[in-house]
């Protein structure tokens, strides 16, 4: 159930409602905006009737939520949610670049990315310290010392950190050292992890599994913002199909598809989308001409001796080339770079 409240409700009124919406067995989450302020109810929905709430005071509408994911739909949230880290947004008006090596190997190569990305316009610098992989003999992150060196990099360059958690045991070492933690595709439906993260005080990254529709992908958020953590930032990073030229399909579509359905802001990953360089600017370009709220784009100082994922990873002359061709792209759609 969504209750909106009327503009220039009182906090008496609204707080009769929270009440009156607990006695009736909901678990009631708030979300006030620039004109209203909107109450999401979770609870016995289908044996009450908007009406019960549209005549309190105070109450502007009630409606019944018909999808699965309460607090990730469009309705909790009309205007949308902008998740906001520092000086940086992600959800407004600028399309935001995280960018940096599928994973931290040494100093010299993270402090190398960080200077890299973020003289190209990066906000965000990215790098595995803990690196789920198909092979048990790759590379498998440098661990705590490369959530060091990236904390380190990061700062030294004005950057964000963005870092894989691949468990629960692993939330507080991340939250030391990482601004906003990323969930993978693999753990997308790893629905203990994301109540833990559900309990943090940091932006998640929430992406989108392999096999996974759009509306699995936003409940996996609804996890998350169940337990009382609403900075959850999707992303599209490609799905599995029968096609074999890619390393996945990139499902552009997802994006418009996924910012009509729910609030949260949502970025692209073409690195993963598509697991070839060569393609990962095109495919960039377009997830910012469908609507993205920003991109997470692999970046390698040298990624032919790169020691995971170096055939996805940007030479560095290619992501200031990129970043170059968004800023034309976002100004023809209404946004910044």
């Amino acid at each position: 159930m969504i209750v909106v409240m009327q503009n220039g409700a009182s906090e008496a009124q609204i707080q009769s409602v929270i009440d009156r919406m607990v006695r009736m067995n909901f678990t009631v989450h708030r979300s006030t905006g620039v004109m209203h302020t909107v109450l999401g109810g979770i609870g016995p929905e289908d044996d009450i009737d908007p009406v019960d709430f549209e005549v309190l005071e105070g109450v502007k509408e009630a409606h019944r939520i018909a999808s699965a994911y309460k607090l990730a739909s469009r309705p909790f949230r009309p205007g949308g949610t902008v998740v906001q880290i520092g000086n940086v947004q992600i959800g407004g008006p600028n399309v935001v670049a995280m960018a940096g090596p599928c994973s931290v190997e040494s100093e010299e190569q993270i402090n190398l990315s960080a200077e890299l990305v973020a003289g190209a316009g990066a906000k965000v610098i990215r790098g595995g310290a803990f690196k789920p992989r198909s092979s048990p003999y790759s590379f498998q992150g440098l661990g705590e010392k490369g959530l060091q060196l990236l904390r380190q990099a990061a700062d030294r360059h004005g950057l964000l950190a963005i870092s894989e958690v691949m468990d629960q045991t692993q939330i507080p070492l991340l939250a030391e050292y990482a601004d906003i933690l990323q969930v993978g595709a693999r753990n997308m439906q790893n629905f203990n992890l994301l109540k833990e993260l559900a309990k943090l005080r940091k932006p998640v990254l929430l992406k989108r599994g392999i096999a996974a529709t759009v509306e699995e992908l936003l409940l996996s958020a609804e996890y998350i913002l169940s337990g009382g953590n609403y900075d959850v930032i999707l992303c599209e990073r490609g799905i599995r199909t029968f096609e074999t030229s890619t390393r996945n399909t990139m499902d552009i579509s997802a994006i418009p598809v996924t910012k009509k359905l729910s609030h949260l802001p949502i970025i692209a990953d073409p690195s993963h989308g598509t697991g070839r360089r060569d393609h990962v600017l095109p495919m960039a370009r377009a997830a910012v001409a469908a609507g993205a709220d920003g991109l997470l784009v692999e970046v390698h100082h040298d990624p032919d001796r790169a020691l995971s994922d170096g055939a996805q990873s940007l030479r560095p002359e290619q992501f200031s080339e990129l970043m170059q061709q968004l800023r034309i792209i976002a100004t023809a759609v209404g946004r910044t770079v």
